[in-house]
């Protein structure tokens, strides 16, 4: 492994023992060296001896890296590194040094907590192109699709019902993948998840084998309709997948994330779109209409509440400003 830096004898050695006894993968030992070498600039600069370093100096070595823009991600990694060279330094040091280090350094210390990143969703005007872009596509019977090499037009009615269901009831991509085209009492129990055509709601199979009962909106339901004549032409079993392929099988998660990204793309969006987006859109519309956190919750399938809040965070403003207006003491006078 090569070395651009003149490291202490601790950490080359150290990083041998990485490479030939416990047979780490370049890429590992690449990333431990970059953290050492962190490490051992610090020793130099401050003239400490590795035996002499305390948890005090490790936390603001920490502090300065985190001010000078290590992301929490890396910072966590490094410290990792650091932890457990200071657990072989800990163990090695009287043999190979000549000197005792009592402690490691870095035990108990805690790496900044990463920032809980944002689901991405689309805006609502987005949502409404994609959709309108999806309804015309189905409902031109000259078009011919080619990346369907020529597929008759029922492959757009398909994607244009399972994407309109979707957005409507924010399923996820199993869930909606899942979905019989008829449930009857005879395989209810071994169903993932069935339309009531009647109703308009849809019984999906969500985590931990729970089931839950959304509703469908108009504009889906209408779509849906459309698409169980096209799926009933092409094939007339009214049992097994409601969403079928080219070979009227149950689809695949691939042929649906390739089928939206290119809607996205004829639809002229600058966003990569995906299934679970489209999730994220349904959460984020319905609870800025709504404000009913314990509903979208519901209706997501989430077992904690903290699950759902995560989508109060794409529109804090527009709560802000409920809250304002329904809360009983958020206009008290000004003393």
């Amino acid at each position: 492994m090569r070395m651009d830096v003149q490291l202490s004898k601790e950490v080359a050695l150290f990083l041998e023992e990485l490479r030939c006894i416990r047979q780490f993968s370049p890429h590992t030992l690449k990333a431990y060296q970059q953290d050492l070498i962190k490490l051992h600039n610090f020793i130099s600069l401050n003239n400490i001896s590795w035996d002499l370093v305390q948890g005090h100096h490790i936390r603001v070595w920490v502090s300065k890296l985190h001010a000078n823009g290590l992301s929490a991600r890396s910072l966590a990694r490094m410290i990792s590194s650091w932890r457990t060279f200071f657990e072989w330094l800990v163990l090695e040091g009287p043999r190979l040094f000549s000197y005792t280090m009592l402690l490691n350094p870095v035990h108990g210390l805690r790496p900044p907590k990463k920032a809980k990143s944002l689901p991405k969703a689309l805006s609502v005007e987005y949502a409404q192109v994609l959709m309108e872009r999806a309804k015309q596509e189905a409902s031109c019977k000259s078009v011919i699709d080619d990346s369907n090499n020529g597929k008759a037009s029922w492959i757009l009615q398909r994607d244009h019902a399972m994407i309109e269901l979707l957005y409507s009831s924010g399923l996820r991509l199993s869930e909606i993948l899942g979905i019989n085209y008829f449930q009857t009492q005879a395989y209810a129990k071994d169903s993932s998840g069935w339309v009531d055509w009647a109703s308009a709601e849809v019984t999906v199979l969500g985590k931990g084998n729970k089931r839950r009962i959304v509703p469908i909106g108009k504009e889906a339901m209408r779509a849906l309709v459309l698409w169980r004549d096209c799926r009933q032409e092409q094939l007339k079993a009214s049992d097994g997948p409601l969403f079928i392929n080219e070979k009227l099988t149950r689809l695949s998660p691939r042929t649906v994330q390739a089928r939206l990204k290119q809607l996205a793309l004829r639809s002229g969006l600058p966003v990569h779109v995906h299934p679970h987006m489209l999730r994220h859109s349904f959460a984020s519309h319905v609870l800025q209409s709504s404000h009913d956190l314990r509903a979208v919750q519901e209706m997501l399938g989430h077992v904690s509440i903290g699950s759902t809040q995560i989508y109060t965070a794409l529109d804090f403003q527009h709560l802000a400003q409920v809250y304002d207006m329904a809360h009983p003491r958020a206009k008290a006078e000004k003393i």
